[in-house]
């Protein structure tokens, strides 16, 4: 019998990689932009155009290589895209021990 082990909710962590929440929120984001450029059946070099980036950018946020894209960038290619960023700041439930950071997109 193999063991399971309980995910943490964060693929990131759950691999020990640093900074698993900046990551998660990355690819988080990466997604929501990579679902607009779908839903508008943009190909990669529209899409770049309108972000104003080249065509392996687009490629690599579309395949989740996030490494050379700040939080600050991602949010605004969504900017650009017509979507609206809310930051929201708050006391962490009680229940938890460390403070952390979500991205939620509708």
């Amino acid at each position: 019998m193999k063991d399971v082990a309980v995910s943490k909710g964060n693929v990131y962590e759950d691999l020990g990689m640093s900074e698993p929440a900046d990551r998660m929120a990355k690819a988080e984001l990466a997604r929501k932009i990579a679902e607009i450029i779908s839903k508008r059946h943009l190909n990669q070099i529209e899409a770049a155009r309108l972000l104003g980036v080249d065509q392996p950018k687009i490629s690599a946020i579309m395949n989740g290589r996030l490494a050379g894209f700040s939080l600050e960038r991602l949010f605004q290619f969504l900017n650009i895209m017509g979507r609206d960023i809310q930051i929201v700041v708050m006391q962490k439930p009680r229940n938890r021990k460390n403070a952390g950071l979500q991205v939620i997109c509708s």
